[in-house]
């Protein structure tokens, strides 16, 4: 199932210019999706780092995939209005390539373990050219807003 733009601010609160998934498509609620990103060449971040050789910071890459789990799970709970999924942590956290301005990235995640409401993945992230740029293990729980 492909999630767009509009079902995706939907499932998460990220917003511009802290929204950094375009499209997700999941293949087991809950469980496994894909999403992606295409980072343009006037994102906030590239006049700072770096103006003259701009890449993708590595912690945008790690709260992409976050985020891309944050829809597979919010997809799974999207009839329970009063639930949210919060970030607690990242492990494993490894960068094996830049990512440049334009640069298309997908983000592939999958459950590892569930131990009540909170859930750890496994992430990593591909470029166009199918190439490993990042990879992370990182966990979220899911809470009520009541």
């Amino acid at each position: 199932m492909i999630i767009k733009l509009d079902e995706i601010k939907k499932l998460i609160p990220h917003r511009d210019p802290f929204l950094f998934v375009d499209n997700c498509t999941i293949q087991i609620p809950g469980i496994e999706g894909t999403g992606q990103r295409i980072f343009l060449n006037n994102e906030f971040f590239f006049k700072g780092h770096f103006p003259d050789m701009p890449i993708v910071p590595g912690v945008v890459l790690i709260e992409s995939m976050a985020q891309t789990a944050g829809i597979v799970i919010s997809k799974k709970f999207e009839q329970y209005k009063d639930k949210s999924v919060l970030f607690m942590s990242v492990s494993k956290a490894k960068f094996r390539r830049p990512v440049k301005p334009n640069d298309i990235i997908k983000f592939e995640v999958f459950l590892l373990n569930k131990v009540r409401s909170v859930y750890k993945f496994q992430g990593t992230a591909f470029n166009q050219n199918n190439i490993k740029v990042c990879e992370s293990e990182f966990t979220a729980m899911i809470t009520s807003d009541s």
